[in-house]
């Protein structure tokens, strides 16, 4: 009866291995497929950040006008970086396109590979999820706390969305699309715990030099209050970042991670 039960088992594990197998195979067998949704996505955020960037700066809300300028954002910040995270996508897909197979295989274009990994499951994924959530989470709390209604006249509701709503379904595509190697589980959390600090201190720093907080929220409490408040959103950096490993091994099976590396 145990046998059995352990045949049963191992049979219903490789079922789920053959599933991963087979979509994995139905995506990466259309390399032509993985360029378009890139060139797209790319496209798309290049769109968004010129947007961005071209908005109207009103005496309300001085925006870029103030010190550090759009970029003591988070929002602002992670929008960069999900640009030029899927300009790596393209350029890598471009070079494994057009190359031959044997020279696909060469350093540069296994750097490349590297590079968008570990930019895809240190950085992109983490921080995407982390501006999606947190901003969600307090606009649903009180949207005076991190988007005050008087923005509404000057983000239009698209431009809003896109800075904080698409970022989510764009990064689950995109971890559907290409198995991505994490690093080890220590060095990618030490390193998004660096991106945590710097950004961290240069919030501390904009408001030692100009005497603002960056978000609505900051001003609102006490020193004890702020120094839980950021310690929390550091913190919480940590789960999203196992969150896209788990994601991303329920999708992809350890023999998608093999095929890759040869």
């Amino acid at each position: 009866m145990a046998v059995c039960c352990c045949w049963t088992v191992e049979k219903a594990e490789e079922v789920v291995d053959m599933e991963k197998t087979n979509m994995a195979a139905a995506v990466k067998g259309n390399s032509k497929l993985c360029v378009f949704i890139h060139v797209l996505f790319f496209a798309w955020y290049v769109f968004t950040l010129r947007e961005n960037c071209s908005l109207q700066i009103t005496e309300k809300h001085p925006g870029a006008r103030s010190y550090g300028g759009r970029w003591k954002y988070l929002t602002f910040i992670n929008l960069v970086l999900q640009t030029v995270f899927f300009g790596v996508c393209v350029l890598t897909d471009l070079i494994h396109t057009l190359l031959p197979s044997k020279s696909a295989h060469s350093r540069l274009p296994r750097c490349l590979v590297t590079l968008r990994d570990v930019f895809f499951t240190v950085i992109a994924f983490p921080l995407g999820v982390f501006v999606f959530a947190s901003f969600w989470s307090l606009y649903t709390y009180d949207r005076n706390l991190v988007y005050p209604k008087y923005l509404d006249d000057i983000i239009p509701l698209w431009l809003n969305h896109a800075m904080h709503t698409v970022i989510l379904p764009l990064l689950l595509v995109q971890m559907y699309l290409q198995p991505h190697k994490h690093p080890s589980r220590l060095n990618g959390i030490l390193a998004l715990a660096l991106f945590a600090s710097l950004y961290l201190a240069w919030v501390l720093w904009v408001r030692h030099i100009s005497g603002i907080w960056v978000y609505p929220i900051m001003a609102r409490l006490s020193p004890m209050g702020l120094a839980l408040f950021l310690s929390a959103a550091s913190f919480s950096l940590a789960p999203l970042y196992l969150l896209g490993e788990k994601l991303s091994h329920a999708i992809w099976s350890p023999t998608d991670y093999q095929k890759k590396k040869k």
